[in-house]
């Protein structure tokens, strides 16, 4: 007994390490960084061909570093290392001439040089690689020549040019910032407010209860189609991703074309949920909406959309449903959703085994840990376009970004329960369980292939989140009568907040049907035709075109069946 005693005091005392080491690394602990750089550093050590091929690319970098100089003096074009295509700092035309350019072109010559270092080295782990090269690419951009006033040329003459007083408001502009990260917002987002600018298509709460409310949005033409749309988006973002400003919000465009709409709005946790887990989110969350949709309309199928780890939970349900005979659903539309997590792209970088371990312990201490965290994974991923260049936009030019709607969405972080956080990692992220048949829900395997509606997929190019070749594996698992495949341009936010009138939007779109050969992503990518505009629109003439007719509106709620309105649209939740 006095061992277990001193077992649990040692456990506890492991725990409490973690935890603080969790929040002093935002979640990366030292040891995944030192197994990974070892497990590098020792596959090198052990292959003399990787050795002599770094060897002679330092040779052959070398003599372009000692000959460029010569060379610009001369001639006009004489780049030896072109950036990488999503890499922007250094495209301004200060930056062609000398010596910027020589500065940049050497940087970019070390930063090749790290990643013929950091990859292909035989033994190396995958995930041990990847990590290698992040670390060693987030350390370059840190030292790039963009980000000090002496080596960006737009900078200094800025400098010269206001006499240092572009320095001095940059410095305003980061103390503020240093104050604001204590709890306020950042600069900018008073100006959007939740229910006022945000958030304003009409409706009412309609359902609630400890996890969800349910909001049922207003008709606004005459007839409606008759089956409704159920929105369920991701527990870890604010519903309102999907109606920011009137001008570019998906809800309105909806229900303007005539379909009847309910959405999901997420309760922000507090530590008194901590234990609510995947099944709490099916049931209080998916079914819970579902049944009430079905209550109001009985008459009448769904289509039922979700968005990122929303379109996971609701594929899960839906696949539930098809088990059990409830046939309640008539589509399924998913926006940048992923199936399988084999391919989950530089976001796995951020969760392994000895990481989850340390942030279950910090989970275990905060209950519900804010998104701040996973805010801060997102932004290292693109570290270039939203940290850095923040840094030199606000910092050194001393000029504030505009904010947006959808920055000021960014900033409203939503808490996930510890619960429902190490769940959704261990056996979706990590365990891959939903695609490879372990995913149980009440003693039953969870089956992909049983959902036989008609699906419709989103991706997006840039999605660092759910990169768009991981969305599109769902054609692996598919057991649907069809699957249509929509490719949009832009990332994981603003390729699905994609306007019709957005001036820069392109969509490739083919469709699948039940029995057809399956077609390699990247046969794809060359095949389906390509179309210029948002893939609001054909995705709303697909709803359309699978919906039974039209019919008059539904009444907003409904006293008699238990649906008595409660509040106005955007309801209470979203507020906390």
């Amino acid at each position: 007994m006095e061992d277990d005693y001193k077992s649990e005091n040692f456990y506890n005392m492991d725990r409490f390490f973690n935890a603080w080491q969790g929040k002093v690394t935002s979640g990366i602990p030292p040891t995944s960084m030192m197994l990974a750089y070892f497990d590098w550093a020792i596959h090198v050590a052990n292959a003399p061909g990787k050795q002599w091929e770094i060897m002679m690319d330092t040779l052959k970098k070398s003599i372009q570093c000692s000959t460029y100089p010569a060379l610009s003096a001369f001639l006009s074009d004489t780049d030896i290392k072109p950036p990488f295509p999503e890499d922007s700092r250094f495209s301004g035309e200060e930056w062609q001439k000398w010596p910027y350019n020589m500065i940049y072109q050497y940087f970019l010559l070390i930063q090749h040089w790290w990643e013929k270092a950091t990859i292909n080295v035989p033994g190396v782990s995958p995930h041990h690689q990847d990590m290698v090269s992040y670390a060693a690419r987030q350390l370059l951009d840190i030292l790039a020549p963009s980000n000090f006033v002496l080596t960006n040329p737009e900078v200094l003459r800025v400098t010269m040019e206001q006499g240092g007083r572009n320095l001095v408001r940059g410095l305003l502009n980061f103390l503020e910032d240093r104050q604001r990260a204590e709890g306020r917002p950042p600069a900018g987002t008073e100006d959007f407010r939740v229910g006022e600018t945000l958030a304003v298509t009409p409706g009412k709460v309609i359902f609630r209860n400890r996890l969800i409310e349910l909001i049922q949005y207003s008709p606004a033409t005459e007839e409606v189609y008759a089956e409704p749309v159920l929105i369920v988006p991701a527990w870890i973002m604010k519903y309102y991703i999907l109606d920011l400003s009137p001008h570019n919000s998906l809800i309105r465009y909806l229900v303007d074309q005539g379909h009847t709409v309910f959405m999901i709005s997420w309760k922000n946790p507090g530590e008194a949920d901590r234990d609510l887990g995947m099944d709490d989110y099916l049931t209080l969350g998916v079914m819970a909406a579902v049944n009430a949709a079905a209550t109001l309309l009985p008459d009448r199928l769904i289509h039922a959309v979700g968005y990122c780890v929303g379109g996971t939970l609701l594929t899960v349900a839906a696949a539930a449903m098809s088990q059990e005979g409830y046939e309640r659903l008539r589509t399924m539309t998913l926006l940048a959703t992923q199936i399988d997590f084999t391919e989950t792209g530089e976001l796995s970088l951020f969760v392994d085994e000895g990481q989850l371990n340390g942030l279950e312990d910090v989970m275990r201490e905060k209950g519900c840990p804010g998104s701040g965290q996973m805010a801060s994974a997102f932004h290292l991923l693109r570290s270039n376009d939203l940290i850095w260049s923040r840094i030199i936009h606000d910092y050194l030019m001393g000029e504030r970004q505009q904010m947006s709607d959808l920055l000021s969405w960014n900033a409203d972080v939503a808490r996930v329960p510890a619960r429902m956080h190490s769940e959704y990692l261990k056996r979706l992220f990590l365990g891959n369980d939903l695609s490879e048949g372990r995913y149980m829900l009440d003693g039953r395997t969870i089956a992909v292939s049983d959902i036989l509606m008609p699906v419709f997929l989103t991706a997006a190019v840039n999605d660092h989140v759910a990169p768009w070749r991981s969305v599109y594996k769902f054609h692996l698992l598919s057991g649907a009568e069809e699957v249509t495949f929509a490719l949009t341009n832009g990332g994981h936010n603003a390729g699905i907040v994609s306007p019709p009138d957005h001036p820069r939007r392109t969509c490739q779109l083919s469709v699948r049907k039940r029995g057809e050969k399956y077609v390699d992503p990247d046969v794809w990518l060359k095949t389906a035709p390509a179309d210029e505009g948002s893939w609001w629109i054909q995705w709303q003439e697909w709803l359309a075109n699978r919906s039974s007719g039209m019919t008059s509106p539904p009444s907003v709620g409904s006293a008699e069946k238990g649906f008595q309105p409660i509040c106005d649209a955007p309801g209470t939740y979203v507020l906390m």
